[in-house]
């Protein structure tokens, strides 16, 4: 079967990530999740106290670029590639509510996202490949044969994030997770540098009133139709 790149950008917490890991298991596909990649680099900035609730020291993060070494890997007993961050399994504390505050300002700094894209091209010259973020359709792989954006409301969203936070044990409120879903949509939709938009060719999923079985269901037809034709 021929070999293609989908591309699955969209909203925080649209389920981008579930539903690129049934497909690269249903495909037998490689899956990069590249909103790890990002929030390893938050984390990294965190633990040097390089970005905090008041201050964001962007000189020291850009100068600190080339000590941060980015690896996924892949842990038999999830079934899924883990984030490692210099070496460390980083899986667990990027997820955090705290991580998720400055992610999109990380994600802001042009010099961050040229290193991470050139890293994310490089992992999909050779197709056979899924891959969930921002700009994936639009910047990172513009010529993907399957381009996917997720969207849901913000309620909808922040309710599932908050459900997942809890069944992890965060003591966090929903007001609080709303507050940053909201916020992350607005700078992620208004940074200078490869901002979130739909590309022109890809195909809207509003995933408000679909469970992830349903959701999975529609897209592997759709995977299915385009390699038909490629």
């Amino acid at each position: 079967m021929k070999k293609i790149t989908i591309a699955i950008d969209g909203f925080s917490s649209t389920g981008k990530s579930t539903l690129a890991k049934q497909l690269a298991k249903e495909l037998e596909y490689v899956y990069v999740d590249t909103g790890a990649m990002y929030r390893a680099v938050a984390y990294f900035a965190m633990q040097n106290q390089f970005i905090g609730p008041d201050f964001f020291d962007k000189k020291s993060l850009i100068d600190s670029i080339p000590q941060i070494q980015l690896e996924f890997k892949f842990n038999a007993d999830l079934g899924f590639a883990e984030m490692y961050l210099n070496g460390e399994n980083v899986e667990k504390p990027i997820r955090t509510i705290e991580v998720s505050n400055f992610v999109s300002k990380v994600a802001e700094v042009s010099e961050v996202r040229s290193k991470l894209v050139q890293q994310q091209q490089e992992m999909g010259k050779n197709k056979a490949i899924v891959m969930d973020g921002r700009d994936i359709g639009t910047v990172v792989f513009p010529d993907a044969e399957l381009k996917i954006f997720m969207t849901a409301s913000a309620e909808t969203r922040a309710q599932r994030r908050f459900d997942e936070l809890q069944q992890k044990g965060d003591n966090v409120s929903y007001e609080d997770v709303l507050k940053n879903v909201v916020e992350r949509d607005y700078i992620d939709t208004h940074r200078e540098d490869s901002p979130l938009v739909i590309a022109d060719d890809a195909i809207e999923i509003d995933n408000s009133y679909l469970n992830k079985e349903e959701q999975f269901s529609a897209v592997l037809e759709l995977v299915n139709d385009v390699v038909k034709t490629v």
